[in-house]
């Protein structure tokens, strides 16, 4: 680009996705004079949905602000709890974060997801479709125009997934509501009802049911009962017990 130049600075936390030399200084940049700041944001490789508050001069603009010259920009990250305004708070997850899709659903959170890759254009209408956010790790998917709302998942390990997106969206906790397999709302199951749908020795073994009202999959207290409770217990005592 041989435009406006501009200096440019990025929150430490925005350092995983710019240049080595952008990550820890101010550093100046030659734009082409007619492209937006958030295009050059993302041209950088921060996407959007990671961004908070753009500062021009000290001054906080849009992302449709395009750049002068000798302008000195200054681009936060979001800040944490993030509201989502416009809809109920709920997520899409794409099809390498099923394990974070079950806690979240375990949790109570309306968390919608894909066990087959459908292709990122698709992702991103569903999150426009069903105003869901959505999570994930793949950058470029986060780029995409069509998305209602979206947020990367930093980490590869579960336990940290959900972790960073409770305490980024604060989503209210309504433990053991929902079904993790599909998403749908959990009743309570007489065992009557239920019989013929369990093995002789969880018949024998368990009194107390839920089953799904979308997909009729029964549930108890098995043998990943404390596994799960554990999850549960951790999450409330950390991130809190607000009913959904």
């Amino acid at each position: 680009m041989n435009g406006p130049e501009i200096h440019i600075s990025f929150a430490p936390e925005l350092g995983l996705f710019v240049a080595a030399p952008r990550r820890h200084r101010r550093t100046a940049l030659a734009t082409d004079g007619v492209s937006t700041l958030g295009h050059v944001v993302e041209s950088l490789g921060a996407p959007l949905t990671e961004v908070g508050a753009l500062l021009v001069n000290g001054a906080p603009v849009a992302p449709s602000h395009v750049p002068a010259a000798g302008e000195d920009v200054e681009v936060r990250g979001v800040q944490r709890p993030q509201e989502v305004p416009g809809a109920p708070l709920r997520f899409l997850l794409d099809v390498h974060l099923g394990t974070l899709a079950r806690r979240l659903r375990l949790l109570g959170v309306d968390a919608a997801y894909e066990s087959e890759d459908i292709g990122d254009a698709a992702l991103a209408a569903q999150s426009a479709r069903e105003r869901r956010v959505m999570l994930s790790r793949d950058r470029g998917l986060l780029r995409r125009r069509e998305l209602w709302a979206g947020a990367y998942v930093y980490s590869h390990r579960p336990d940290d997934q959900l972790r960073d997106v409770l305490e980024r969206f604060a989503p209210p906790l309504a433990p053991w509501t929902r079904c993790t397999a599909c998403n749908g709302r959990l009743t309570e199951a007489d065992k009557d009802t239920v019989r013929e749908r369990l093995e002789h020795g969880t018949r024998r073994t368990y009194d107390v049911f839920a089953q799904c009202t979308a997909c009729d999959r029964v549930y108890w207290r098995g043998a990943h009962h404390a596994r799960l409770d554990a999850i549960v217990r951790a999450a409330l005592r950390d991130f809190g017990d607000a009913a959904a």
